[in-house]
Protein backbone atom coordinates (compact mmCIF):
# COMPACT_ATOMS: atom_id res chain seq x y z
CA UNK A 1 0.00 0.00 0.00
CA UNK A 2 2.70 2.65 0.58
CA UNK A 3 3.95 4.23 -2.27
CA UNK A 4 7.59 2.89 -3.17
CA UNK A 5 10.65 4.26 -0.89
CA UNK A 6 7.92 7.00 1.33
CA UNK A 7 7.64 4.43 4.35
CA UNK A 8 4.42 5.44 5.13
CA UNK A 9 0.20 4.70 4.24
CA UNK A 10 -1.46 8.14 3.29
CA UNK A 11 -5.14 9.60 1.77
CA UNK A 12 -5.81 7.40 -0.80
CA UNK A 13 -3.63 4.53 0.02
CA UNK A 14 -4.91 4.57 3.26
CA UNK A 15 -8.41 4.52 2.01
CA UNK A 16 -7.11 1.07 -0.07
CA UNK A 17 -5.99 0.04 2.89
CA UNK A 18 -9.42 -0.25 4.78
CA UNK A 19 -10.90 -1.36 2.13
CA UNK A 20 -8.86 -4.55 1.19
CA UNK A 21 -9.26 -4.99 5.28
CA UNK A 22 -12.98 -4.45 5.16
CA UNK A 23 -12.98 -6.98 2.29
CA UNK A 24 -10.67 -9.55 4.10
CA UNK A 25 -12.83 -8.91 7.69
CA UNK A 26 -15.84 -9.87 5.60
CA UNK A 27 -14.82 -12.74 3.70
CA UNK A 28 -13.25 -14.74 7.04
CA UNK A 29 -16.49 -13.89 8.45
CA UNK A 30 -15.89 -11.23 10.87
CA UNK A 31 -18.64 -8.45 11.33
CA UNK A 32 -17.98 -4.94 11.52
CA UNK A 33 -19.44 -2.08 14.15
CA UNK A 34 -19.17 0.35 12.28
CA UNK A 35 -21.65 1.27 8.91
CA UNK A 36 -19.15 4.17 7.75
CA UNK A 37 -15.63 3.02 7.10
CA UNK A 38 -14.76 6.46 7.61
CA UNK A 39 -15.47 6.55 11.24
CA UNK A 40 -13.62 3.63 11.44
CA UNK A 41 -10.54 5.39 9.78
CA UNK A 42 -11.35 7.98 12.13
CA UNK A 43 -11.17 5.76 15.14
CA UNK A 44 -8.14 3.75 13.84
CA UNK A 45 -5.78 7.00 13.00
CA UNK A 46 -6.92 8.10 16.57
CA UNK A 47 -5.48 4.99 18.04
CA UNK A 48 -2.24 4.18 15.76
CA UNK A 49 -1.30 7.26 14.74
CA UNK A 50 1.03 7.56 17.76
CA UNK A 51 2.38 11.08 15.89
CA UNK A 52 -0.83 12.55 15.05
CA UNK A 53 1.01 13.25 11.04
CA UNK A 54 -2.00 12.14 9.43
CA UNK A 55 -0.07 9.34 8.41
CA UNK A 56 0.51 5.17 9.08
CA UNK A 57 4.43 4.67 9.05
CA UNK A 58 5.58 1.10 8.89
CA UNK A 59 6.95 1.00 12.63
CA UNK A 60 3.07 2.39 13.61
CA UNK A 61 2.00 -0.58 11.55
CA UNK A 62 4.58 -3.08 13.02
CA UNK A 63 2.68 -2.02 16.54
CA UNK A 64 -0.80 -3.40 15.07
CA UNK A 65 0.01 -6.36 13.42
CA UNK A 66 0.33 -9.91 15.53
CA UNK A 67 3.71 -10.50 16.68
CA UNK A 68 3.70 -13.56 14.21
CA UNK A 69 2.59 -11.57 11.26
CA UNK A 70 4.73 -8.25 11.61
CA UNK A 71 7.91 -9.79 10.89
CA UNK A 72 7.30 -8.46 7.04
CA UNK A 73 7.97 -5.30 7.91
CA UNK A 74 11.96 -6.58 9.54
CA UNK A 75 12.52 -7.35 5.81
CA UNK A 76 11.55 -4.36 4.78
CA UNK A 77 13.40 -2.22 7.35
CA UNK A 78 16.94 -4.70 6.35
CA UNK A 79 16.11 -4.82 2.65
CA UNK A 80 15.85 -0.69 1.46
CA UNK A 81 16.52 -0.45 -1.85
CA UNK A 82 16.79 -2.73 -4.88
CA UNK A 83 20.58 -3.47 -4.67
CA UNK A 84 19.79 -4.67 -1.35
CA UNK A 85 17.24 -6.59 -2.30
CA UNK A 86 19.22 -8.36 -5.14
CA UNK A 87 21.98 -9.09 -2.69
CA UNK A 88 20.07 -10.86 -0.92
CA UNK A 89 18.77 -12.76 -3.60
CA UNK A 90 21.81 -13.82 -4.69
CA UNK A 91 23.21 -14.74 -1.39
CA UNK A 92 20.17 -17.10 -0.39
CA UNK A 93 19.17 -18.50 -4.03
CA UNK A 94 22.22 -20.86 -2.97
CA UNK A 95 21.63 -23.16 -5.84
CA UNK A 96 22.03 -20.51 -8.96
CA UNK A 97 18.84 -21.71 -9.86
CA UNK A 98 17.26 -18.66 -10.09
CA UNK A 99 14.31 -19.60 -7.55
CA UNK A 100 14.02 -19.72 -3.62
CA UNK A 101 13.42 -23.36 -2.88
CA UNK A 102 11.60 -23.51 1.18
CA UNK A 103 14.55 -24.63 2.40
CA UNK A 104 16.67 -21.32 0.83
CA UNK A 105 13.76 -19.24 2.42
CA UNK A 106 13.75 -20.87 5.98
CA UNK A 107 17.66 -19.81 6.03
CA UNK A 108 16.65 -16.06 4.92
CA UNK A 109 13.83 -15.80 7.10
CA UNK A 110 15.84 -17.30 10.32
CA UNK A 111 18.65 -14.66 9.92
CA UNK A 112 16.07 -12.09 9.20
CA UNK A 113 14.93 -12.94 12.66
CA UNK A 114 18.23 -13.39 13.96
CA UNK A 115 19.10 -10.03 13.01
CA UNK A 116 16.27 -8.10 14.19
CA UNK A 117 16.09 -10.74 17.94
CA UNK A 118 13.25 -12.11 17.52
CA UNK A 119 12.87 -15.13 19.41
CA UNK A 120 11.73 -18.15 17.16
CA UNK A 121 11.80 -22.47 17.05
CA UNK A 122 11.99 -24.48 14.18
CA UNK A 123 8.34 -25.05 14.41
CA UNK A 124 7.60 -21.77 14.39
CA UNK A 125 10.30 -20.86 11.55
CA UNK A 126 8.52 -23.52 9.12
CA UNK A 127 5.40 -22.02 9.72
CA UNK A 128 6.48 -18.52 9.01
CA UNK A 129 8.27 -20.33 5.53
CA UNK A 130 5.13 -21.53 4.30
CA UNK A 131 3.18 -18.43 5.16
CA UNK A 132 5.43 -16.45 2.71
CA UNK A 133 5.07 -19.18 0.56
CA UNK A 134 1.30 -19.08 0.15
CA UNK A 135 1.33 -15.08 0.30
CA UNK A 136 3.83 -14.99 -2.61
CA UNK A 137 4.00 -18.20 -4.46
CA UNK A 138 1.77 -16.68 -7.24
CA UNK A 139 1.72 -20.32 -9.46
CA UNK A 140 2.10 -22.91 -6.75
CA UNK A 141 5.24 -24.51 -7.40
CA UNK A 142 6.28 -24.49 -3.89
CA UNK A 143 9.14 -21.97 -4.68
CA UNK A 144 9.47 -18.06 -5.02
CA UNK A 145 10.56 -16.57 -8.39
CA UNK A 146 12.24 -13.10 -8.57
CA UNK A 147 8.93 -11.49 -9.64
CA UNK A 148 6.76 -13.16 -6.87
CA UNK A 149 9.83 -12.13 -4.37
CA UNK A 150 10.27 -8.87 -5.00
CA UNK A 151 6.73 -8.25 -4.11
Amino acid sequence: FPSPGNGYIEGKELENFFQELESARKGAGVDSKYDDLGDKMKEFMHKYDKNSDGKIEMAELAQILPTEENFLLCFRQHVGSSSEFMEAWRRYDTDRSGYIEANELKGFLSDLLKKANRPYDEPKLQEYTQTILRMFDMNGDGKLGLSEMSR
